[in-house]
């Protein structure tokens, strides 16, 4: 009979959470959330904010790179470090910031397997038009690849 091995970090629960920051009320509550489970779980939390350009700009900051933090790509993702810092502290948690570009999913895919993460949190959409070609998170459940917790 094979036996499990638990997470060496934390037991086992999840060694590394990844959520999925916009800058949205639903992502803000995900976010919390999240830092919550991290900090139960003593695991380490991936924020990820994706930065969606016109098709153009893309080819110019190079589609799908990883984008340093000192690049200024926008204020959004500044202002989502500032507050991913201050919530960390407060929560006494252990959080990166990772800033892409490009599709969200496909972006936050490629993060979630580089990091080998445990678990994905991302907020519920609140777009209609998501229904017909899907959200970030349903097409992240559908992906199958990790837990996928979506926050209301």
């Amino acid at each position: 009979m094979a036996s499990v091995t638990p997470n060496e970090c934390t037991g086992d629960g999840p060694g590394v959470i990844l959520v999925a920051i916009d800058g949205s009320t639903t992502s803000v509550r995900a976010a919390a959330w999240a830092a919550g489970l991290a900090r139960r779980q003593k695991a380490r939390l991936l924020c990820v904010y994706v930065a969606t350009h016109p098709a153009l700009a893309g080819m110019t900051y190079g589609m799908g790179a990883e984008i340093p933090m000192d690049f200024g790509t926008d204020e959004v993702s500044k202002d989502i470090a500032t507050e991913i810092r201050d919530a960390a502290r407060a929560y006494h948690v252990s959080a990166d910031y990772l800033v892409r570009s490009g599709d969200p999913v496909t972006e936050i895919m490629k993060a979630a397997d580089e990091a080998r993460v445990d678990a994905v949190v991302v907020g519920a959409s609140t777009q209609a038009g998501h229904r017909l070609i899907g959200s970030v998170a349903v097409r992240l459940v559908r992906a199958g690849r990790w837990p996928v917790t979506v926050v209301p």
